[in-house]
């Protein structure tokens, strides 16, 4: 094998692919990255056997061929290099030879035959529908804070997704709290029973994909599949069921205070800094049109501030784990939100205003 090509295009698929390699493997091979020269493109394709990724770039290509490299060394190597063209050639006993012409730079790594990577899942293209990417991303950033990282809880690990009556939905829960956002799906595709996909799949999909054109998406009975432009990610979905987020939903509350978005962010932010680090506790007193956000940090000091909003029900007060306001509120787009709740010691809503097709729903704290 013998190919050259501009260093920039090679490295950020190799950066792409190195997001997903498990170097902790006992498995060497899946350490590597695959690369694999024809008809002017390169190949790329990497996986820890849960999630695959896979993606061509163009390149001139004077002898057809296809290895497997350490990726953690490729990718330093490709950073180290000046801007050019780079040049790798392989030779019979799997040596990987990198160079430049810009400077006499040169690189040998050891090789693994391609034969023996694991196989990248297809699936038919019948199966698939599209979704417009910017959509999806959205869905994603509304939902992938709320996951919980209880490995115990494994059904939690990941966003729910699935599609009925015409939309698609995701859904996040870690047992505290709820994240939801569901969207029109353009065209007639079948309902799908719902799936839940592990959040690493979904985290490198939100960093990598532009955010522009449409996904291809296909979900099969132990696959989530996505394809753009010349990527293709496929994740292995979790096998357990999901909980009834159906009857976490409120259906109704009784008050809601509608608040500027930003002020609240911001002051949840300076409050935030004094709170018991293991609660992380802090308590939303309701006033006619004022709402006074409040914590304190044992001996070492006290915060308190007021926020216009606009209320007229009864004074409350209600106590929450700050982290489970800030992080939808650093997601949500609009200007002003809505804090709706009935009693202290059941769940509230948190709502963009005007409302949209999202919301979080969040489980309060003891006052004390």
């Amino acid at each position: 094998m013998k190919f050259s090509c501009e260093r920039d295009p090679i490295l950020k698929e190799i950066a792409n692919a190195y997001e997903i390699i498990s170097t902790r493997n006992s498995l060497s091979i899946l350490s590597n990255v695959l690369l694999e020269a024809r008809d002017d493109h390169l190949l790329v394709r990497a996986t820890d056997l849960k999630v695959n990724y896979e993606s061509s770039i163009p390149v001139t290509v004077a002898t057809p061929g296809s290895i497997t490299v350490f990726c953690d060394k490729l990718h330093g190597i490709l950073r180290s290099l000046p801007d050019g063209e780079v040049e790798f050639k392989q030779d019979d006993d799997f040596q990987l030879k990198i160079s430049t012409r810009a400077r006499n730079v040169r690189f040998q790594l050891k090789g693994i035959a391609a034969e023996k990577y694991p196989q990248f899942q297809t699936v038919d293209d019948s199966a698939r529908f599209t979704f417009a990417q910017r959509d999806l991303i959205d869905m994603v950033a509304q939902t992938l804070f709320a996951v919980s990282d209880d490995e115990t809880r494994y059904f939690m690990n990941g966003v729910y997704l699935e599609k009925q009556q015409g939309k698609l939905t995701m859904v996040a829960t870690d047992g505290r709290r709820l994240a939801y956002c569901s969207k029109e799906v353009d065209g007639a595709i079948d309902d799908f029973t719902g799936v839940i996909i592990p959040s690493k799949a979904l985290q490198i999909l939100r960093r990598q994909a532009p955010k522009e054109g449409d996904f291809s998406l296909a979900v099969t009975e132990k696959n989530f599949h996505v394809s753009y432009d010349r990527q293709r990610l496929a994740s292995s979905i979790i096998d357990a069921q999901f909980p009834n987020y159906q009857r976490v939903i409120p259906d109704e509350q009784a008050y809601r205070i509608v608040i500027d978005r930003t002020e609240f962010e911001e002051g949840l932010k300076r409050v935030s800094l004094l709170v018991e680090q293991k609660s992380r506790r802090v308590h939303l007193e309701t006033q006619p049109d004022v709402i006074v956000i409040r914590s304190s940090e044992g001996e070492i000091g006290a915060a308190r501030e007021e926020i216009p909003c606009e209320y007229s029900g009864p004074e409350q007060a209600l106590a929450l784990n700050y982290t489970y306001l800030l992080e939808p509120l650093r997601e949500m787009r609009s200007d002003k939100v809505a804090v709706e709740f009935t009693d202290p010691s059941k769940s509230i809503s948190l709502l963009p205003v005007p409302e949209a097709d999202y919301f979080h729903v969040v489980m309060p704290m003891q006052t004390g």
